[in-house]
């Protein structure tokens, strides 16, 4: 029996993870949770995960992984190539120090921005079983902030092919599916960057980035 993600093919986390299992080359079945119809909310989803967030992987064992991270971690155990989280001790600490510094300031400041404007959000500010007002001055906080992101992986990535180390990593795929996010709020690497763009160009056109 193959591991089962669920996703919903729209949202930008659950992307991640077909990225992510693309690469490793791990054969899994899907099943889409709407977020739309708020299926993540329904009791039969809250079972699979109580956090009522995508993805979440079911594996064999019956065991439920529902964060991005916990699933590269697994992948990586199961299937060493491509070492997705680096070979070396000291290559693991790059990645998973850029991978959450991508986090922390490029999936955030966007999260800040979208869930406090959108209309389609009021009352559900953060993602998750609870319902929670938006604060528009998080939206603003976060524009800057994303602006400042983008200059950042721009500096990074001058003289580099890759983010974290010299081959592509899950640093690579955080920033790949953060980059495409922030459209979602209308805001994108200027051409200024680019190195980032042209980094941007090379990931989107790997195979594993239309998982």
């Amino acid at each position: 029996m193959a591991p089962v993600l669920y996703d919903f093919t729209a949202a930008p986390s659950p992307r991640r993870a077909r990225i992510l299992l693309a690469e490793k080359g791990i054969e899994h079945e899907t099943v889409q949770v709407d977020l739309m119809k708020a299926e993540q909310l329904g009791e039969a989803y809250r079972a699979i995960n109580p956090a009522c967030t995508v993805p979440a992987l079911k594996l064999e064992t019956g065991t439920v992984l529902t964060e991005n991270i916990g699933i590269a971690a697994w992948a990586d155990a199961v299937k060493p190539e491509p070492a997705l989280l680096g070979s070396t001790a000291e290559e693991k600490g790059l990645v998973f120090s850029w991978n959450a510094r991508i986090e922390f300031e490029g999936f955030m400041p966007i999260a800040e921005v979208l869930r406090n404007t959108s209309k389609g959000m009021v009352g559900r500010a953060l993602p998750g079983p609870l319902d929670l007002p938006q604060i528009p001055e998080l939206a603003e906080r976060g524009s800057v902030r994303l602006n400042q992101f983008f200059e950042m992986l721009n500096a990074r990535l001058k003289g580099r092919e890759w983010i974290a180390i010299d081959r592509f990593s899950l640093a690579d795929i955080t920033a790949l599916v953060c980059v495409d996010f922030a459209k979602w709020v209308k805001q994108e690497p200027k051409p200024e960057h680019a190195d980032l763009l042209r980094w941007h160009a090379a990931v989107s056109a790997r195979p594993s980035a239309k998982a």
